[in-house]
């Protein structure tokens, strides 16, 4: 058990390595250009990239955790809850509305439609029958569905569904550069408070009477959970648009290994989630070199497959 961290954190540094010296310029000490074009490249382009993946990957790993323990399912995902359509749909009223607003403006909008998408998703779930435990991500497919439904509609009327691409179905990073990317610092501060509201979490996963008779204040956690996971997909949507698959996967991967301890499985979900999008993204990157596919797509793929391994493999006991 005590190597598995130490193994974990080499590869984790070896694809950070990998991900700052990798992409279509070249640099090196035998660049053409020379050292001032490789610090350039470095500082301007792949040190932001890296940095973003990273927090994109760890934020919405503990977003996905977050709403598992609110929903008390562990098939549930930021992505599958109509969270980040909501906030696309909050991007879109702002772009129609104020076009010229400020970006802060954007994100508080963003996280606002976010949160009210959550809380509209939380209270559906609680009128399901308990036992009916695939009813639950049902009903955030079908929201998510809806709410798409209707963002694609706006934006078509409005002639903006460009905009609607890059928020809900690209999920890259090729366009990340320093000065476009320092939202993501938000979404790791939302994922970083998770963390310090962890047992809270686990407590409210083992139901609203368990959690009261504790002197838990559901209501509360309910409200910073969807506060997390709400400003996790608002900054990632306006960012780099919304990735699949992370928030649904590396809990559920991390659960069966660890247990439901959250004070110490949060920075390993973390750590995971960055790693499987960075593994993601340099996959992206190499496929079609020196061109890109969508970090959004290999994890499709990718995301799909653990998701059905996960799905077929009991998990152990004993």
């Amino acid at each position: 058990m005590t190597a598995r961290p130490l193994v974990a954190g080499l590869v984790l540094a070896l694809l950070v390595l990998a991900s700052l010296g990798l992409g279509a310029a070249r640099i090196g000490p035998d660049a053409a250009a020379g050292e001032g074009w490789t610090a350039l490249v470095l500082m301007e382009s792949r040190l932001p990239r890296t940095l973003a993946v990273l927090l994109t990957g760890a934020a919405l790993a503990v977003a996905g955790v977050v709403i598992q323990s609110l929903v008390r399912n562990r098939f549930v995902g930021p992505d599958t809850a109509g969270t980040g359509e909501s906030a696309a749909l909050g991007l879109l009223a702002v772009t129609l509305l104020a076009p010229g607003a400020p970006i802060w403006v954007k994100m508080v909008v963003a996280s606002l439609s976010a949160m009210a998408g959550t809380a509209l998703f939380l209270q559906i779930v609680r009128r399901l029958p308990v036992r009916e435990v695939m009813l639950v991500p049902i009903a955030g497919l079908v929201l998510s569905g809806i709410i798409g439904a209707v963002v694609t509609w706006v934006a078509w009327q409005a002639d903006l569904l460009q905009f609607v691409g890059t928020w809900l179905m690209s999920g890259e990073f090729s366009g990340v550069i320093a000065g476009r990317y320092e939202l993501l610092w938000v979404a790791g501060a939302a994922a970083g408070l998770a963390w310090f509201a962890a047992d809270r979490f686990a407590i409210l996963s083992l139901g609203d009477e368990v959690a009261t008779g504790l002197g838990l204040s559901t209501r509360g956690v309910m409200r910073l959970g969807m506060v997390v996971v709400s400003v996790v997909s608002a900054m990632v949507v306006t960012t780099v648009g919304m990735i699949p698959f992370v928030g649904l996967v590396v809990p559920n991967i991390v659960a069966r290994i660890m247990g439901d301890n959250l004070r110490a499985s949060i920075p390993v979900v973390a750590a995971g989630g960055a790693g499987l999008l960075l593994a993601c993204d340099l996959l992206g990157r190499i496929v079609r070199h020196p061109y890109e596919i969508p970090v959004g797509t290999i994890l499709g793929v990718v995301g799909s497959g653990i998701f059905l391994w996960l799905l077929y493999r009991p998990p152990a006991h004993g």
